[in-house]
């Protein structure tokens, strides 16, 4: 982690006004909501259980979405100005959401000296009235570089770009275009870069669109994410299925007029370029086999259609981009190819024939897995890696899954099972659950400091799990024929509100509170907020969502969960830039013998880059007990977690200290709170 002179430290003060201002009723609001139970984080609704229709996103035509965003282009001066943004500093707009109310959620994109901010995206929430109401952020940092001018070259970057892709096993690696000069702000630390893309194809055959971030004044490489998004008629999965497909002359083709003009192209095997559109002189296509190539075709044609009316219906969304225009697809993609990927710079879905072309990966659930990346991408474009790439991947996950409920077809009933078709394990078994995600062996079942550093098609189990908690709760149940049986990481039950609502809160807190960089704590904010706008702060789903992020372990638990006994405190508490450890001190008493096996230690810390704090409890006779070591690729803001601790060997009563130390330079923050529950 590099020291920079143009880095601008905030205090303590302003970071704290900033939260109450900016964020108000989706950070500082809301996580004092959950902790007293109070309900000042949006207005109560008249009728529990039911969404308030001002909420609702509108369905907007093309024109009208189009017309929002050129208001929003030309007032963006003015929006920088309200927003304190600095002289150097653009918006443009990128995506626009209008309640029912009035209310516009105004997605944007931010330039600095004519260069791209990545990192520097944020939501402006603005009333009927005009009156902003609410502002996101990707980064809190301030947008400010010392120069413009790059001491390291253009072709550092690109070589470095080049053996980063090849050190991840691509071939035929080269770079997509010369390295573009950014300013890299998604780490809270503003950085003058270079972003190289790098082609070519990945180990298994996946085209590469590495993205390298490379400082501009030191050369050294500051992240690296994937462009590439993978998921993993008479239909081959889905039986005999309605078509709609488009007469030229004596022929038809793979071409849906109903819905934005999706067409579906057979690549026959090639890598590149669209392929040939399905066009023939019958309108039945395949025959649900492998032995005919419109199989595959008729499966992705379907997948793309039911995706399509169920972003429609379920959120009032005209296709992916919500601008009424379709994407398209590929099948038979290489030879033998284990996966399907999304591709934003085509716009289109890719899908191989899986092991011996046996298996092509064109199931409902992936077809609806892979449009959904395609949606997140318009929306919130959480970076493909660490956290914010779990979230993507189980983002499609939860589509998917939602697609699959939504076709309601006989032969590929719902379930809360990714991949169960395609058979890419060999042996019958799905590639993900839902219920309990580590059942694939590798997937988190819930939040640790560590599930950044996953795969981020396992990392995405702590989403995924919350997300069956939140619809169908914890514990045994069958639905659809499917045993689940899912389990809560802190021992406590968890009570459903249904998948319909479940949708709704992941849906709306996508399109107007996530960012590039939201986390597992940002994304739990976010769908509180989103909750409390649907359905009120005091409503039993405003609580279910906090308790099933409470099971995942992130967050706690509203009023500590579980009738324990807890002991907090509340203080701040300043922690030294790379300095000495400070502690904040916590006295229990009117406990008995020891403390117990599964102590909750609920650590809220605001911090702008997380990684180089080191968290320990120090138990009342000096034991230390690590909570969270330091890490150099943790750049995410701020430390929201519940920790368990086995102290069985210390006597309960005394005064526990929580010890945080930041072990490296150009980053501030300070304990906000943190609270010691008895089981």
């Amino acid at each position: 982690m590099s020291s920079m002179s143009s880095h601008r430290r905030t205090s303590h003060t302003a970071r704290r006004r900033v939260a109450a201002v900016a964020l108000v009723g989706v950070s500082a609001l809301l996580a004092a909501a959950v902790q007293s139970g109070a309900a000042s984080a949006a207005p109560q609704k008249p009728a529990p259980g039911r969404v308030d229709p001002g909420a609702v996103a509108l369905r907007l035509t093309p024109s009208q979405r189009a017309e929002l965003i050129r208001d929003a282009d030309a007032a963006k001066a003015t929006t920088a100005e309200d927003l304190g943004l600095g002289a150097k500093e653009s918006l443009v707009a990128r995506d626009v959401i209008k309640d029912a109310d009035g209310t516009v959620h105004t997605r944007y994109e931010r330039t600095y000296g004519g260069l791209p901010v990545l990192g520097g995206d944020l939501v402006v929430d603005t009333a009927k009235s005009g009156r902003t109401e609410r502002v996101i952020k990707a980064t809190g940092a301030a947008i400010e570089v010392a120069s413009l001018t790059p001491t390291v070259a253009a072709g550092t970057a690109e070589r470095q770009a080049l053996s980063a892709a090849k050190a991840d096993g691509s071939k035929k690696t080269d770079a997509d275009r010369a390295p573009r000069k950014v300013i890299w702000a998604a780490n809270g630390r503003p950085t003058l870069a270079y972003e190289t893309v790098v082609g070519g194809f990945q180990d298994d055959g996946t085209p590469n669109q590495l993205h390298v971030i490379t400082d501009a004044a030191t050369g050294k490489k500051l992240y690296e994410y994937q462009g590439i998004e993978t998921g993993v008629g008479n239909t081959q999965y889905s039986g005999q299925v309605t078509l709609t497909t488009t007469q030229s002359g004596s022929n038809y083709t793979l071409t849906d007029g109903a819905r934005g003009g999706h067409k579906t192209y057979n690549l026959n095997r090639g890598t590149s370029g669209t392929g040939t559109l399905f066009s023939q002189t019958s309108d039945t296509w395949g025959n649900g086999t492998i032995s005919n190539a419109a199989t595959a075709g008729a499966d992705a044609h379907y997948g793309a259609a039911e995706t399509w009316d169920f972003y429609k219906n379920t959120f009032n969304r005209s296709g992916i981009k919500n601008n009424g225009v379709g994407a398209y697809s590929r099948v038979h993609y290489g030879n033998a190819y284990v996966n399907a990927f999304w591709d934003d710079s085509c716009f289109c879905m890719t899908y191989g024939d899986g092991s011996g072309n046996a298996d092509p990966l064109t199931a409902l659930d992936v077809a609806g897995h892979e449009m959904s990346h395609g949606v997140t991408s318009n929306t919130a474009g959480l970076n493909y890696t660490g956290e914010s790439g779990g979230l993507n991947e189980a983002t499609s996950d939860i589509f998917g899954t939602g697609v699959e409920f939504y076709a309601n077809n006989a032969s590929d009933p719902g379930d809360y099972l990714i991949g169960e078709k395609i058979d890419i394990n060999g042996d019958g078994t799905p590639l993900r659950y839902m219920d309990k995600p580590s059942k694939d062996g590798g997937s988190a079942d819930n939040w640790s400091s560590s599930v950044g550093g996953l795969d981020v098609h396992y990392s995405s189990g702590v989403a995924n799990h919350f997300f069956y908690l939140l619809s169908e709760g914890s514990g045994a149940k069958v639905i659809n024929g499917v045993s689940y049986n899912s389990p809560t990481g802190d021992g406590l039950p968890v009570t459903g509100i249904g998948r319909d609502k479940a949708l709704q809160i992941w849906y709306r807190a996508l399109t107007t509170k996530f960012t590039s960089t939201t986390n597992y704590a940002a994304a739990r904010t976010g769908t509180l907020a989103a909750a409390g706008e649907l359905y009120g702060t005091t409503s039993a789903e405003y609580t279910a969502v906090a308790n099933a992020w409470a099971a995942v372990k992130v967050g706690t638990r509203p009023g500590g969960g579980g009738g324990g006994t807890s002991f907090e405190n509340t203080a701040d508490v300043s922690i030294p830039d790379n300095g000495a450890a400070v502690t904040s001190s916590i006295a229990v008493t009117g406990r008995t013998g020891n403390a117990p096996s599964n102590l909750q230690v609920d650590v809220n810390i605001v911090h702008t880059w997380r990684g180089d704090l080191v968290i320990d409890l120090v138990a009342p006779d000096g034991s230390t007990y690590r909570l969270k070591n330091f890490s150099s690729s943790d750049s995410a803001d701020n430390v929201v977690a519940t920790y368990t601790v086995n102290a069985s060997s210390e006597v309960a009563n005394g005064t526990w200290k929580l010890k945080v130390q930041d072990q490296a330079a150009q980053d501030t923050g300070y304990i906000n709170s943190w609270k010691l529950t008895f089981p």
